[in-house]
């Protein structure tokens, strides 16, 4: 077996073990509203409704947004560092399909 082969071995391992991932950036959002005599507008120190969590990403070419509720921070954010170890791993899943081809043409793979 190649150093390529391996790696693809590898990086197939890792992706069946890595479980759900999600792309993009999470928001830490605070509000205003609109009922008169708030706790938002008071003066001279406001205290905004908040925080909100919002996640925006783009699949496909398309721009999308998911609210967070507050107890699902902690997973969205550790699926986002998975997206982010998926990426590498499939940029790395390329690099190694590439130098197969470069070095066994293109043959079926066994």
């Amino acid at each position: 077996m190649t150093r390529e082969e391996r790696t693809l071995q590898r990086i197939r391992t890792h992706l069946a073990e890595m479980g759900p991932v999600l792309p993009g950036s999470l928001s830490e959002q605070w509000n205003v509203c609109g009922t008169p005599g708030c706790q938002c507008k008071a003066l001279p120190q406001p205290k905004k409704h908040g925080p909100y969590y919002q996640l925006s990403f783009t699949v496909a070419g398309k721009s999308s947004t998911l609210f967070i509720p507050k107890k699902d921070v902690a997973e969205v954010r550790r699926r986002i560092t998975r997206y982010h170890r998926f990426k590498t791993l499939t940029t790395d899943w390329v690099q190694a399909c590439i130098a197969l081809a470069r070095t066994q043409g293109f043959r079926s793979p066994s």
